[in-house]
């Protein structure tokens, strides 16, 4: 599986848009423009279906829920999850922590710079060519799970008495290591939010295969062991942002996507009936979405939904997105459950490693990668 997991391919190194947005600009730079890209104003803010996964499991109130999912699913591909059980103050811990970790300097930042052939780190994604346009965006992308496909370089085993440094007495040493110490706090803090995501990742799809009469064991045996990764997203304020985009339209190729928002900057749009219409986030709730996978373990009864990410003149935007896909050791295609000699399968079977390297091989472009498997 190790050297499954690093057939996620690679990206083209590029600037810091972060340290880029520091300058005094006037104008965007030309491989930041896109004059042809489609760009239009989101007609509306998008009421997304809310699921309450309280109510979902719940003996009085589940059956309603399930009803509400199922449709969530099949008519939007994204909804907001809320009293979805993990804490406030984890999330705070969280959001701060990534602020934080967008603030080291740059020195600092390049000890975790995405290398030739692996897109983990810091840098962009999807970069194959040096004449693609570029989104105006940082991320910083890592495998959380299984623990053993992880980069050693990104969740750095540092002396256990760094993580309580926090008395008095150890205020010189506190300055000296910060940019290390912070590192410590995000990966502890990086560990037990992963853990959580993971968690109500599984009881979401368990729910949802309960939607389609799908045998749930169709749907552990493909997610149980899935891999887990996370991209903190870096939308700097942009002098020009009606020429640039944060994030390319694309949909996730992964089985399904729980988005935090880290500040007050909404930026998040998605693609309803042919328009774009811009999601406003509810405190604390996770946006959810489905993937490519999913459409595909479905048999096309649930869709992934294209979307993009704007930018804005005067604000800064984060987000963290935790993706959840099938384990890297098997392969996939329609659930067995869901094909009778009535139903036939929509697309053909793939192996999983297959399936990421074709997706993060190439440059975004909507739901192409998903094309390419119906039969």
């Amino acid at each position: 599986m190790e050297a499954k997991a690093k057939t996620l391919g690679g990206s083209l190194l590029v600037p810091s848009v972060q340290e880029l947005a520091k300058e005094p600009l006037v104008k965007v730079p030309t491989r930041y423009v896109r004059h042809h890209h489609g760009f239009s104003v989101a007609s509306s803010v998008s009421a997304v279906p809310i699921i309450d996964m309280q109510r979902l499991a719940s003996k009085d109130s589940s059956d309603h829920e399930l009803e509400k999912l199922h449709f969530a699913c099949k008519d939007w591909g994204f909804f907001q999850m809320i009293n979805h059980g993990v804490s406030c103050s984890l999330l705070e811990k969280v959001k701060e922590e990534t602020q934080e970790l967008f603030k080291l300097p740059m020195a600092e930042k390049k000890k975790y710079w995405q290398e030739a052939g692996d897109i983990q780190g810091f840098g962009q994604a999807f970069v194959v060519s040096e004449e693609q346009k570029l989104d105006w965006s940082d991320t910083f992308f890592l495998i959380t799970l299984p623990h053993h496909i992880r980069n050693p370089n990104l969740f750095p085993t540092l002396p256990l008495p760094l993580r309580s440094l926090t008395l008095p007495s150890f205020s010189i040493s506190i300055s000296l290591c910060k940019c290390k110490f912070l590192v410590v706090k995000h990966k502890d803090t990086l560990e037990e939010y992963s853990r959580e995501v993971k968690n109500i990742s599984l009881k979401t799809l368990n729910f949802m295969a309960k939607c389609l009469r799908m045998e749930v064991e169709d749907m552990k045996a493909l997610f149980e062991e899935g891999i887990q990764s996370v991209r903190m997203n870096y939308y700097p304020p942009c002098p020009q942002p009606e020429q640039v985009m944060g994030l390319t339209p694309h949909s996730d190729c992964h089985g399904i996507t729980f988005l935090l928002q880290i500040n007050d900057v909404e930026g998040l749009q998605i693609k309803k009936d042919g328009a774009w219409m811009q999601v406003k986030p509810l405190p604390n709730a996770f946006i959810v979405n489905l993937g490519d996978t999913l459409e595909i373990v479905t048999n096309g009864i649930y869709k992934s939904v294209e979307h993009r990410a704007v930018v804005n003149s005067e604000k800064e935007r984060l987000s963290i997105a935790t993706f959840l896909g099938p384990n890297l050791d098997g392969d996939m295609g329609p659930a067995p459950s869901l094909i009778t000699s009535e139903t036939r399968p929509r697309f053909t079977r793939i192996s999983v490693a297959d399936y990421n390297n074709n997706f993060f091989s190439r440059e975004l472009k909507g739901k192409s990668n998903l094309e390419q498997y119906y039969i």
